[in-house]
């Protein structure tokens, strides 16, 4: 795909909206999108100023001294004098923070915590800054309308999102704790969120079920043109909902309630407030959204893993509705956003976070020296004391905008079945998974696949769905074409065949309502392609054990 060439006219696409709020959205954005154009013609200048900006923030903190860094720091000093390390090397910084110290490794004043389920038990609380959320809702603009520039029927419509809650506990020193997806939905201006047709409440509602029936009851009485979530299997699960709960709705379309199915647990005064805001009307004939709704577009992610789950996800939707990438992004940042919805990946959000990118042999370049075709683990330093830290993402860069780099994402580092040099990854795996399914006709839900020791390795693959006969050779034949260290061990001996464990219906719903459980905000959960641990394989053996 030829990058080079997208420069938008953002500066006169508001004339072109019939919808007054987009209008001013608009017009109130033209430095905005100026300051973008310029940034993708000029990475290096505009990273520049977001390291000075950050190095404000942190020289005169005890990190900064610790490191010998001052006003004066350069660059290339910065790089030489502090290493590249995870959260965990970096929480005797971090940590402090959460109890209210100040000037630890930020002078910037601490707003709240976004809370991530990271890989490991123990979340991860992230510090939020004024400017730090800043960079986040101006490339989140900058999104919003490149979405609408490509999509112009969704200013005519409600924008459909799923978040988690914005606020789910308090630090000892009272400071929020939440989900980034949520702070960022509550931090929205009011002509943003007069377009939202689902109140801010029920995404706090639990359990999950009963909040997954809320949110679509709400959204059946609706003119629907986007529907917006990180993780495509969540839309797909939706998709299954809206078939599951067919009857229900149709009672509680009728009317104007919300009592039926799931809806039956809910407490009387949340019911009475939620049912002041419904409809009476009637149901849907056909009960995929591509039916139910005007949708212009679908916006998830589509890197790495999540590629199994859109072969799935369009079939689901029961139209042929654009999808779009949401954009390379994290609870930790927003680092990429694509510019057309045929993108795999996004141009990179060079007026934020500074980006350093290691390649496999460890070497390490700028957001300026990248080379198309190669792949980086990305590296992020922010004003919120997340300094040199080591996302574990690999990236590849799959071309150029202007002179800014588009990237893709191809999964987290460490995320390989490696047990005699085979070296296969998340994306591979799934890739083959896709292949295979689509060969022998077979229905997954999902799979999750690790290595089994023995005498020979072997890879073990559990599964929910419907299996064909076919599949499994499908399945070790495609492995074989993807992955040639696999084919050549396999063909050597040194590891045995595919071992098949079939997983009980409803496995990662149960897997995902757990995690919620525990306390992972639900818009982050992911299903585990590759278990790396005993527990991470165990959790999802659990989960099909304990059946409702």
């Amino acid at each position: 795909m030829d990058f080079g060439c997208v420069v938008m006219n953002f500066l006169a696409i508001f004339d072109q909206q019939k919808s007054a709020e987009y209008r001013f959205l608009f017009g109130m954005r033209r430095s905005l999108i100026s300051r973008f154009l310029r940034s993708i013609q000029d990475p290096e200048r505009f990273q520049r100023q977001s390291f000075s900006r950050i190095l404000r923030t942190m020289h005169a903190t005890e990190f900064g001294v610790h490191h010998g860094i001052d006003r004066r720091t350069e660059l290339d000093a910065f790089r030489e004098q502090i290493p590249i390390r995870s959260y965990e090397q970096l929480l005797p910084w971090l940590a402090p923070l959460v109890e209210g110290e100040k000037n630890i490794i930020t002078r910037s004043k601490i707003l709240s915590f976004v809370e991530t389920s990271g890989t490991t038990a123990k979340p991860k609380h992230i510090p939020v800054t004024k400017t730090w959320a800043k960079t986040i809702q101006d490339a989140q603009s900058v999104w919003t309308m490149s979405m609408i520039h490509d999509h112009p029927m969704v200013a005519t419509g409600k924008a459909l999102t799923m978040v988690s809650p914005a606020v789910h506990a308090y630090t000892k020193a009272g400071l929020a704790i939440g989900s980034n997806t949520g702070r960022m939905y509550s931090k929205q201006p009011w002509w943003v969120k007069q377009n939202y047709p689902i109140p801010e409440s029920v995404f706090g509602i639990h359990p999950s079920t009963v909040k997954q029936y809320v949110y679509l009851r709400f959204a059946l009485q609706e003119h629907i043109t986007s529907w917006t979530t990180a993780n495509p299997s969540m839309l797909l699960l939706l998709c299954t909902r809206l078939q599951e709960w067919k009857d229900f709705f149709t009672k509680d379309l009728l009317h104007g309630t919300l009592r039926e199915g799931p809806a039956e647990m809910l407490s009387d005064p949340l019911r009475s407030a939620l049912e002041a805001k419904l409809l009476k009307m009637a149901p849907p004939f056909d009960w995929r959204p591509a039916k139910i709704w005007p949708l212009a577009v679908i916006n998830c992610w589509k890197g790495g893993p999540a590629a199994f789950f859109l072969s799935r996800l369009r079939d689901a939707l029961g139209g042929d509705i654009p999808i779009r990438e949401v954009g390379i992004t994290a609870s930790e940042g927003y680092f990429a956003l694509p510019l057309g919805s045929d993108w795999d990946g996004g141009v990179l959000w060079t007026q934020g976070h500074l980006m350093e990118f290691v390649d496999e042999n460890n070497n390490c370049f700028w957001s300026w020296e990248l080379e198309k075709g190669k792949r980086y683990r990305l590296v992020i330093t922010t004003e919120t004391g997340l300094v040199r830290y080591d996302l574990k993402d690999w990236i590849e860069v799959i071309g150029f905008c202007e002179s800014t780099a588009v990237i893709r994402f191809v999964g987290k580092a460490g995320r390989f079945l490696n047990a005699v040099g085979e070296k296969l990854s998340e994306e591979q795996l799934s890739q083959a998974v896709m292949q295979a399914c689509t060969k022998s006709a077979t229905e997954l839900i999902g799979f999750t696949a690790r290595t089994q020791w023995g005498a020979l390795p072997a890879i073990e693959f559990g599964y929910e769905g419907m299996m064909t006969e076919s599949f499994p050779k499908a399945l070790e034949q495609a492995l074989c074409n993807i992955n040639i260290e696999y084919a050549s061990k396999r063909e050597s001996g040194r590891m045995s065949a595919l071992s098949l464990v079939p997983f009980s219906t409803g496995t990662y719903a149960r897997f995902r309502r757990d995690r919620i459980k525990e306390g992972a905000p639900a818009g982050q959960i992911k299903d585990p392609i590759v278990a790396i641990s005993e527990a991470e394989w165990e959790r999802v053996c659990r989960a099909s054990r304990n059946r409702d």
